[in-house]
């Protein structure tokens, strides 16, 4: 049984916003998103979502204007955050940690996020650990935490490339395989 998308009866800010994000895959897309992510095969082979239920979130978050479809220079058009979706970063990012604090994998948070301009490590509060400032999300890096485990050649491109810093909401580089 499919479960409705709307909260019938439930007007608070909270059940609207779970409307455009809480479907099951929606938050790891968008969080894809913000790694760099834009073609739709990728998404497809770094989360391992069937296909149908891509296309369908993908429409949503398109149709909420979180995500926008965009060319990429040639016939195919790619998937990029607009400001409604970068707005998300602050949940985002709480999420992350929350999951590292209270569902943590052995060796501690597979990835970290540290200032672009400072280097150093962002704490849980968004601000930079080096300078104090809050630090938005375009000018963030992720890079590989101590629980990322080692590569493996079943990595796909996506994986692969975020074993490298990387800054978010730029294109991810991508080296190995084609996208769809």
């Amino acid at each position: 049984m499919t479960l409705p998308r709307d909260y019938q009866g439930q007007s608070c800010a909270l059940s609207r916003a779970m409307e455009v994000i809480g479907e099951r895959w929606t938050l790891l897309i968008v969080r894809d998103a913000f790694f760099g992510v834009r073609r739709f095969g990728d998404f497809v082979r770094h989360l391992g979502v069937p296909r149908a239920v891509l296309t369908d979130r993908l429409a949503g978050l398109t149709a909420a204007g979180v995500l926008a479809r965009v060319p990429d220079g040639g016939k195919r058009e790619v998937y990029v955050l607009t400001g409604k979706g970068v707005g998300l970063w602050p949940a985002v990012r709480a999420l992350t940690q929350w999951g590292d604090e209270h569902h943590p994998v052995p060796g501690g948070p597979r990835r970290s996020f540290r200032h672009a301009d400072d280097d150093a490590y962002v704490g849980p509060d968004g601000r930079c650990t080096g300078c104090g400032a809050p630090v938005d999300a375009a000018d963030l890096l992720v890079v590989p935490g101590p629980g990322l485990p080692p590569p493996s050649p079943d990595d796909d491109p996506i994986t692969a490339a975020l074993r490298r810093p990387q800054r978010l909401l730029r294109p991810l580089p991508l080296t190995k395989g084609p996208s769809a």
